[in-house]
């Protein structure tokens, strides 16, 4: 494959396609990713002190300017999101949540932050079923007040800020308030976004007065104003996160989803007030000399890169390079039996016991791999769930959730040694349609399966009051010797999987710089099709993976990866030139 780390082509302002009533894997193909907002390739960026990489330049400064003013990098991580929510509101912010993968410089200590929404109170199992206990169609279903969970987002930020940030939390959530103020330039990819979505996006008032004033999307570089986000953050930066989940703005958001116009919500003022982050263990896995950590269940992320990445460790990749099919061939079916356990075992471990760790260990992974030793494709008759260790039994049935890809991620390193990996989502592209206070609502709860049970057996992603919906959300450390690494993560729905366990092996196997291993085209497998990047010198490995078996399929596939790597010279960092997102480091 000629210059297989520099060829990109990605093309902008993609547009849905209508993905009613079709299966996990017909929906997942048929929607296209994030418009991206230019194809030129980005530099390597080199620092000593302290670094940001984040999908939009307004975020990425604000970051740098609190890092430079001395926070440190949660306190970074705090202006980094609130600005993200206000500048790119169809992928993340406060009406959403994320997950945080934190190291403590200090302390030494790797930790993670579930602030994933959670389902109402008043949900049912059959929440996303028609009538006749049918799913409903998957727009009709995340369109509305019945597909918003409760928001993450602010009590994450404000919770971790407490145990961890440096600086006054009013300060921090400054820079958002004085941008949402005086207003920011519209870019040409939230134009594309919205011209894409202008139908779904008139259906609410509110929705439509901001995207659409006077029935047009908004125009490139038209100077937006937001003073309800403006309102909103300021109460917030006075009463912290209480302010958002009691009191007015409270009240707002549980009116605005149970009064949704032909898609009413269950949400409620208890939801939100009884909402709490959970610091949970991380999930790590051993992939050459390192290990790679991130978050466990609810997300899906850890646990499945980690079973690619470990599957992937019983082969010499020495020996192969980034054009040779071989290579691939290992890769995409390993993705696929990681692919497969995930959809039998991966959920909410509060709800349901997940075998964690036998999913990860080692032992398994080699008993795994040994499928892979062949010279062509598995069969799709063999690409079944293992039988990881349990700690006891349990008899569950494959998951068909659909997920979507509208998210962003960030990565923070300061320079007190902690770091930050962070991903945050409102789920599809501007989430439910609806917003309040200035910010869009999510529609995580269309993550859960719309069916509870196959053939008699329950599924373990399935909708159970409180719960929280799995989630392929990837932030990750890579750690080596107790110390940070490799800091990483990507939107993109179940695909961002696959990206960042490609550009771990890009940069760790092949050698390749940060930003190289970013910008090498996307080749990746799931569910049995083998999706390689449109438009890029991958595709000339698609007819050599064609031959050995695998049904393949050329497609844009908008990553937007964000990472630093931390080497005894200073530290390196990479943005994703599919998306806007920058670097910047002192």
């Amino acid at each position: 494959m000629k210059k297989l780390i520099l060829a990109l082509s990605v093309a902008t302002a993609l547009g849905f396609t209508a993905t009613s009533g079709l299966n996990a894997q017909q929906a997942a193909d048929a929607v296209a990713p994030e418009a991206a907002s230019g194809t030129t390739e980005k530099p390597l960026v080199r620092a000593d002190e302290f670094m940001v990489a984040a999908a939009n330049p307004y975020a990425v400064q604000a970051g740098y300017d609190v890092l430079a003013a001395g926070g440190n990098a949660i306190d970074a991580m705090v202006a980094v999101q609130l600005v993200l929510g206000l500048v790119e509101p169809q992928s993340s912010g406060i009406g959403g949540g994320g997950f945080l993968v934190y190291f403590d410089g200090e302390n030494k200590r790797l930790t993670t932050f579930d602030g994933r929404e959670t389902a109402p109170r008043a949900a049912t199992p059959q929440l996303f079923q028609t009538e006749e206990g049918e799913p409903l169609r998957f727009y009709d279903a995340v369109v509305g007040g019945r597909s918003v969970g409760t928001p993450g987002t602010v009590r994450l930020l404000f919770d971790s800020h407490q145990q961890y940030g440096k600086l006054p939390w009013a300060d921090l959530v400054a820079p958002a308030i004085k941008l949402a103020t005086e207003g920011f330039e519209v870019s040409a990819r939230l134009n594309a976004l919205i011209t894409r979505d202008q139908e779904r996006l008139s259906r609410f008032e509110a929705t439509r007065d901001y995207f659409l004033p006077g029935g047009a999307p908004l125009e490139v570089g038209t100077l937006l104003k937001n003073p309800e986000y403006a309102q909103t953050l300021t109460a917030i930066a006075e009463g912290g996160a209480d302010a958002f989940y009691s009191g007015p703005i409270a009240a707002a958001i549980v009116e605005t989803v149970q009064n949704a116009e032909g898609n009413p919500g269950l949400l409620s003022l208890e939801d939100l007030a009884t909402y709490q982050v959970k610091e949970r263990a991380p999930v790590c896995a051993e992939y050459r000399a390192y290990e790679v950590c991130g978050m466990g269940p609810p997300s899906s992320g850890a646990l499945t890169v980690g079973q690619i990445l470990g599957m992937v460790n019983t082969f010499d990749f020495s020996k192969l390079d980034p054009s040779d099919p071989e290579a691939w061939r290992i890769i995409g079916d390993a993705s696929r039996l990681a692919f497969a356990d995930r959809g039998r075992y991966m959920a909410d471990s509060d709800f349901v016991p997940v075998p964690s760790k036998g999913l990860v260990d080692p032992a398994y992974l080699a008993q795994r791999a040994e499928l892979l030793d062949r010279d062509s494709a598995l069969p799709d008759n063999e690409v079944m769930p293992g039988t990881p260790s349990w700690d006891h039994a349990l008899l569950l049935a494959d998951d068909e959730s659909i997920e979507l890809p509208s998210t962003t991620h960030f990565s923070i390193v300061d320079g007190e040694g902690n770091a930050v990996s962070m991903t945050s989502s409102v789920e599809n592209g501007f989430g439910s349609r609806l917003m309040a206070g200035g910010f869009i609502l999510n529609n995580q709860l269309t993550d859960f399966s719309f069916r509870t049970h196959q053939d008699g057996f329950p599924i373990a992603n399935r909708v159970e009051p409180g719960k929280r919906p799995r989630s392929s959300m990837s932030p990750t450390i890579v750690m080596h010797d107790g110390e940070p690494y490799m800091v990483i993560g990507s939107p993109g729905g179940s695909r961002i999987i696959g990206y960042v366990a490609k550009t771990i092996i890009a940069h760790v196997d092949w050698g390749l710089n940060v930003q190289q291993a970013i910008e090498m085209p996307h080749a990746l497998n799931r569910f049995g099709t083998y999706d390689f990047e449109q438009g890029t010198a991958a595709e000339e490995l698609a007819p050599q993976l064609e031959a050995l078996g695998f049904k393949v399929n050329l497609r844009d596939l908008n990553s937007g990866l964000h990472a630093i790597v931390l080497t005894e010279d200073g530290l390196q960092g990479g943005a994703d030139p599919r998306r806007e997102g920058i670097v910047l480091g002192k």
